[in-house]
């Protein structure tokens, strides 16, 4: 279960940054090796400030645990030819890495290995940065020969995944008082990325845009919607609107009654627990005129969607296929040779995967 991860304690926080601001795939920073660290140790503090406030570390962890632990009690009921099922965690700057996840892997006898993306929604410096990871660990350290890799890289539009979201914006909006119920604005809140990765051909605002569209039609286009983002690091030109820009400028125009959907996200985290339930939530929207907002609750133990992840790992399983047609294509402009060898990596899985197959 690949994921970016999140410090589970306030003295984790320093390293947690450094990782991410010196992440080769990431490129957040120009001249990374001397800015990132610098900028890493300058806000550690401030970010340790806000784990405090939400309870001193993240839950991400905690939830994936939850999720992949309920999947594969299901996968074992759904599924028993490929039974027993077991769940590894895969972050890539928080523990535990997925280079150890791997080696533990290795270490279990693991002959089928999946790397199942938490991110439904690719994008190469999400998903493409976690399936990189494995191919640089595999570039150094001999591929074990009972070992058979394979990946689910995007389920955007997944039925289960538009049915949990439905459900949960639902539910949100009963809790607005009823006379302003038809006039809620939802703000499907993602999280942002550089303009330079966007301008390279990167797929994410579309699979963003596809999973938006697809709650909405869910939903029965009840109410007015926008896609806007958060969560912007550095200083560089990422994704507009920002969230907090939107929400001012709907105040304005007489929008008062506001629901967030963290529609990037599987479970909360310090961008939901702080970014949009404290920072824009309790001391922006006030700032801004906005009479009533809400948080969609995140989808974290719930059993629909629990159910939706192991749904996608039988139909991957029954399918017998290493990866996406998709999943071969490099962004148009892409400037990172890792990716190529990394796509090209699990396609050629699928050679040992179909001589696996094969009765004996």
């Amino acid at each position: 279960m690949l994921n970016l991860g999140g410090p589970e304690k306030q003295e984790d926080v320093g390293n947690f940054l450094l990782r991410i601001f010196t992440d080769k795939d990431l490129n957040i920073f120009p001249f990374k090796d001397i800015v990132a660290p610098r900028f890493a140790k300058s806000r550690t503090s401030k970010i340790q400030d806000k784990y405090r406030q939400i309870g001193g570390g993240s839950p991400i962890k905690h939830w994936t645990e939850k999720q992949g632990q309920g999947m594969v009690d299901i996968l074992d009921e759904i599924s028993p030819e490929s039974a027993p099922h077991k769940f590894y965690i895969g972050f890539r700057c928080a523990n535990p890495l997925t280079v150890d996840s791997i080696e533990q892997m290795a270490k279990d006898g693991i002959e089928r290995a999946i790397a199942f993306s938490q991110y439904p929604q690719y994008s190469c410096q999400t998903t493409g940065s976690g399936l990189n990871t494995i191919y640089r660990y595999y570039a150094k350290n001999p591929a074990p020969d009972n070992m058979i890799w394979s990946v689910i890289d995007r389920w955007p539009s997944h039925p289960g995944l538009i049915e949990a979201w439905a459900e949960n914006i639902k539910k949100e909006i009963l809790k607005f008082p009823e006379s302003v119920q038809d006039e809620v604005v939802i703000l499907f809140s993602a999280h942002s990325l550089p303009m330079s990765v966007i301008e390279r051909g990167d797929p994410y605002p579309t699979e963003i845009a596809d999973t938006v569209y697809s709650v909405m039609e869910r939903l029965g286009n009840t109410h007015q919607y926008r896609l806007v983002w958060q969560s912007k690091v550095g200083p560089s030109s990422w994704l507009q609107p920002s969230t907090p820009d939107a929400m001012k400028a709907l105040s304005r125009r007489g929008k008062k009654n506001i629901l967030l959907v963290p529609i990037s996200f599987t479970s909360d985290h310090i961008e939901t627990l702080h970014e949009l339930d404290i920072e824009y939530i309790k001391e922006y929207a006030p700032s801004v005129g906005i009479e009533n907002i809400r948080r969609c609750e995140s989808l974290n133990a719930n059993l629909d969607f629990i159910q939706t992840l192991a749904d996608i790992v039988k139909s991957h399983i029954d399918s017998k296929k290493s990866c996406s047609v998709q999943l071969g294509l490099r962004c148009p402009l892409c400037t990172n040779k890792t990716c190529q060898k990394t796509k090209r990596f699990f396609r050629e899985q699928q050679l040992p995967l179909n001589i696996s197959l094969l009765p004996s």
